[in-house]
């Protein structure tokens, strides 16, 4: 009883953290929850109004407005957050390494630190999922084009049948932006199963001889994005 109720505090006092923080650099925030709140509440008391029912009606109706009201502010609040923290670190270096730490689905295994980097501190990620094997381009096109070549021929020397996709995140061209990075590996083709997600992020890992280190100025622990639940 008492772990539940910590949790329960936890989940209020990280909610009013994000609000804080969202806050802060979305200006119209109270004003969109206070809506989202209010409109059902609203629609509620007009409905329990107009349709037969009596004292329960009244007491039905409210109530669940209230609990949809509140769903709502939860949406709003997780959305409006994610999109605060993209603007922050977009176009910062180890940006795509915070989406990979904190925003990919369990379906997709990857790491915050680059498997390349050069002294431009353009890198390049690697992530394993259903849709295969993907490398993530971030920063010049032009620098990363070589480092992500390098890195194919390093994967197909290891697993000569894996298909790899190629994804940029960056200034130049029609690259993917970062907000819709995650939406852009789920939309892959499937090409693995979950053993074979597994085996092959194993296989790769096991290849990667030292760390490349993340770039200065980017700590993904503190920038990804995170969701109220």
């Amino acid at each position: 009883m008492a772990e539940e109720k910590a949790k329960r505090n936890g989940r209020i006092r990280q909610m009013v953290e994000i609000y804080k923080t969202t806050k802060v650099h979305d200006r119209n925030l109270p004003w969109a929850l206070l809506l989202c709140f209010i409109a059902p509440v609203a629609v509620s008391v007009l409905l329990a109004w107009l349709l037969p029912g009596g004292w329960f009606g009244w007491v039905i109706w409210p109530v669940t407005g209230v609990l949809v009201g509140i769903l709502l502010v939860m949406i709003v609040l997780g959305r409006r957050a994610e999109r605060m923290a993209y603007q922050q670190i977009e176009g910062r270096p180890g940006a795509v390494g915070a989406v990979v730490q904190g925003a990919l689905r369990r379906s997709w295994r990857g790491s915050e630190v680059p498997v390349a980097m050069n002294r431009n501190q353009d890198a390049v990620y690697r992530v394993v999922g259903r849709g295969g094997v993907v490398l993530i381009s971030e920063g010049s096109r032009q620098r990363t084009e070589r480092m992500a070549a390098d890195e194919e021929r390093k994967i197909k020397r290891a697993l000569r049948n894996i298909e790899v996709v190629h994804l940029y995140v960056g200034p130049d061209g029609d690259g993917v932006p970062l907000p819709k990075l995650s939406k852009t590996l789920l939309r892959l083709k499937p090409k693995l199963n979950r053993n074979e997600v597994a085996a092959v992020y194993n296989r790769l890992s096991s290849l990667q001889a030292a760390p490349v280190g993340i770039p200065k100025g980017m700590d993904p622990n503190r920038v990804r994005p995170q969701r109220p639940r």
